[in-house]
């Protein structure tokens, strides 16, 4: 069942300290034959055993998913999405006033490339590596074994993330039960989703913290909510007392959804344009006491950060330049490759280019649901600041 990989000494350090990576470089001997998505055992020159993962064709060669010699099968999948359901459930993610939550996050949970979120009942799965993939049936077993009745569908969406060198067909297909969309609920707020044609997963979870506390900041504020997608920051802003709320947004059928939640709530001094949003700030001096900057990742390669950080630049200059006197800036990047302390450079240099003094109010992060581990602190990919600009 498993191929054999053995590493270079003294480059089984990482694995003894749990980083569930194997770059290509640490592999001394494996088979020939290795195909992307092959389960492998991983020993030391010495032979000893150090961990089960996949294989890829590439810098990371292996990605662990456990450290424990185990068969990978059913019961394997469902001590895994056990643990993780429990894990949200203890911490309260999971409650009478949330229904929309991530309930498996890659190797905060202890499989990499693994995504699972869960839209009132109807489950998306994202695998980002075909090893994942092709567990996916197993994956589904467990599911259903785990959540039980509270599952409606059970949908995999990985045609846009598995990289696929194999000739595997992976399309995006029902793999249990059947739905279009649904109506979650998220502190008690109401939201939209469309997992087939919506970004990522259908919705973007990881900012469910965020958002809440941009409702407490909207009271009595004219508020912009910029790369809006359907509207989540907006809907936090109206429903926290916001004078006026803009959504802005490139994608018309996101803003069409925007809309739809702005209903669906009752959110009545809220109006949605698809837009630039660069475009759409240039003429805009003054006008907004709060601004939400939250792009799509600007870089996702090490190759492309310098490009990214020009972005963010960029992006938060205009912002700042833009703002009323003592507005409030709620600014994000979810570019893994930029790291925290980058990003916070870069968000004093568009202070500077600004004129602006700012000052820091708040750091801001990924909710519980989103895992990060100690063993894995690339897994804090989503920083965010809020900024008081004089």
């Amino acid at each position: 069942m498993f191929s054999k990989i053995v590493l270079h000494k003294g480059k089984e350090v990482s694995l003894l300290r749990k980083h569930p990576w194997v770059f290509s470089g640490a592999i001394k001997v494996k088979e020939a034959n290795l195909k992307d998505g092959d389960l492998v055992e991983l020993f030391s020159v010495d032979n000893k055993y150090l961990a089960t993962g996949y294989f890829a064709n590439g810098s990371i060669a292996v990605r662990i998913i456990s450290f424990v010699q185990t068969a990978i099968d059913k019961n394997f999948w469902v001590e895994k999405i056990s643990k993780a359901y429990n894990y949200r459930k203890q911490i309260g993610i999971v409650n009478e006033h949330t229904n929309a939550y991530r309930l498996f996050f890659g190797e905060g949970d202890g499989v990499p490339a693994l995504v699972i979120d869960n839209y009132n009942g109807h489950i998306v799965i994202q695998a980002h590596n075909i090893g994942v993939y092709l567990q996916r049936r197993d994956i589904v077993e467990a599911l259903k074994e785990v959540l039980g009745k509270e599952i409606k569908s059970i949908y995999d969406k990985s045609s846009e993330t598995v990289s696929n060198k194999n000739n595997t067909q992976v399309k995006n297909e029902f793999l249990f039960g059947e739905a279009e969309n649904t109506v979650v609920l998220e502190n008690n707020l109401k939201f939209f989703v469309d997992w087939s044609k919506g970004q990522k997963t259908g919705f973007f979870v990881d900012q469910r913290d965020n958002r809440k506390l941009v409702g407490a900041y909207s009271k009595n504020k004219t508020v912009l909510n910029t790369f809006a997608y359907t509207g989540g920051f907006s809907i936090y802003a109206g429903q926290g007392g916001a004078k006026l709320v803009h959504s802005v947004d490139v994608s018309a059928p996101a803003i069409e959804i925007c809309n739809k939640n702005a209903e669906l709530n009752h959110i009545q001094n809220h109006e949605a344009f698809v837009a630039d949003t660069f475009d759409f700030l240039k003429d805009k001096k003054d006008v907004y006491d709060l601004i939400i900057l939250d792009p799509p990742a600007f870089a996702k390669s090490r190759d492309a950060r310098h490009q990214a950080v020009n972005g963010y630049k960029r992006l938060n200059a205009l912002a700042m330049k833009q703002i009323k006197s003592g507005g409030i800036l709620f600014t994000f990047s979810c570019s893994g490759v930029v790291d925290k302390f980058l990003f916070y450079n870069t968000i004093a240099a568009s202070a500077m280019e600004a004129g602006r003094n700012i000052k820091i109010l708040q750091y801001l992060n990924q909710p519980s649901d989103h895992p990060v581990t100690p063993f894995f602190p690339e897994g804090e990919y989503l920083k965010g600041m809020v900024l008081w600009v004089e």
